[in-house]
């Protein structure tokens, strides 16, 4: 349990570092946050004291409590810093591991340490995240957004990345409204490639189910959209299923399979990402059904038990790997005053044997 005087600290820590105290501003007085928090002298004093030893604020005698130029003095601590930070929405399964493999091979061959922070996709945990590498004194930063479809909570702490100057390189996307450096992956145009993959091999009725709350799930499913609208003929025979990460997979694969008990199911799923079609393709064998001869399946991001499963998976390459390594190869060029540009990669189909042709 976090004790009171923690609880004050962080409290005015996010305040500092947020800029809603502004650098030589005067805090409140003893009393007023004795008032506030609702804690007694010594709290405010063992918080406050925690804060003036990180350089956070200072105070003068007889004359109250101000907000030290604290940007100054990370700004020079950066420079001779050898720590990059990195945060993800995940970093123990599924791709992430790559990505953070690729990175960390640059990263350690340039003399720097790496960072880790995990957000679970929670834009509260990403809050924490970025304070905790802003108190870090980090050289660098290297991102994933979470939730990158909706407007971040944390804008004010990005602001002062930007503000600070403080390199950041992003990948997989990139908030709307943030100039910035990023490692992308083309995912409209690759799931509508995907698509017409499925429709020439005579697939009509096709299920999508995507994940809506970041910019690879919204990006790839209208993909899906514009391979349809190229195929007017047979446009009303798609159908999607929208999730977010914070809902229940369960109630996704509810909807998969109230679509697969109708009389008109679908000739062919396509899914987010190969974890979601992993999962699906577990749902249908328990419904004593055959991957692909009642159902072929897609995935996206080439995992790689996917390619051992029976039947293997067919999906789009994600680079992993070479994205982790080409955006701490960027990073580095930054912190070194070097020009750079953002990278988009085009990903290849991999056909495999989870998709039945039709005719």
């Amino acid at each position: 349990m976090q004790a009171k005087y923690e609880k004050v600290e962080e409290e005015l820590k996010n305040s500092i570092l947020s800029g809603e105290y502004k650098i030589g501003e005067k805090l409140p007085t003893e009393t007023e946050l004795m008032n506030r928090f609702g804690v007694s002298r010594y709290t405010v004093r063992r918080s406050v004291g925690d804060l003036e030893n990180e350089h956070l604020i200072y105070r003068i005698q007889g004359g109250g409590m101000y907000v030290n130029d604290w940007q100054s003095a990370k700004v020079n601590n950066a420079s001779s810093n050898r720590m990059i930070g990195l945060i993800a929405t995940h970093i123990a399964d599924y791709i992430f591991p790559s990505i953070i493999n690729g990175a960390d091979q640059i990263i350690s061959d340039n003399g720097f340490a790496m960072l880790l922070a995990n957000t679970h996709n929670d834009p509260q945990r990403e809050r924490k995240s970025l304070i905790t590498m802003l108190e870090s004194n980090v050289a660098g930063l290297i991102i994933e957004p979470t939730q990158s479809t909706l407007k971040s909570p944390n804008m004010d702490l990005y602001d002062k990345i930007k503000e600070l100057k403080l390199p950041t390189v992003f990948i997989n996307a990139k908030y709307e409204g943030i100039e910035g450096t990023s490692v992308t992956t083309n995912d409209e145009d690759a799931m509508k490639r995907m698509t017409e993959y499925l429709m020439d091999q005579g697939h009509e009725r096709i299920l999508g189910v995507f994940q809506i709350d970041d910019l690879q799930g919204i990006n790839r499913m209208n993909g899906f959209i514009k391979a349809y609208q190229s195929h007017s003929d047979v446009m009303l025979q798609s159908n999607v299923i929208m999730y977010r990460s914070s809902d229940p997979i369960k109630k996704a694969l509810d909807q998969v399979e109230q679509a697969l008990k109708a009389e008109r199911r679908p000739t062919a799923i396509m899914c987010y990402n190969d974890q979601l079609a992993i999962q699906i393709i577990d749902l249908v064998k328990s419904m004593d059904l055959n991957v692909p001869e009642d159902i072929s399946i897609t995935g996206f991001d080439d995992y790689s038990l996917g390619r051992y499963m029976e039947p293997s998976l067919t999906t789009m390459v994600h680079e992993k790997e070479k994205m982790g390594h080409d955006a701490a190869g960027l990073l580095m060029n930054m912190i070194e005053k070097k020009p750079v540009e953002s990278i988009i990669y085009n990903p290849d189909l991999i056909v495999r044997n989870s998709v039945r042709q039709l005719k």
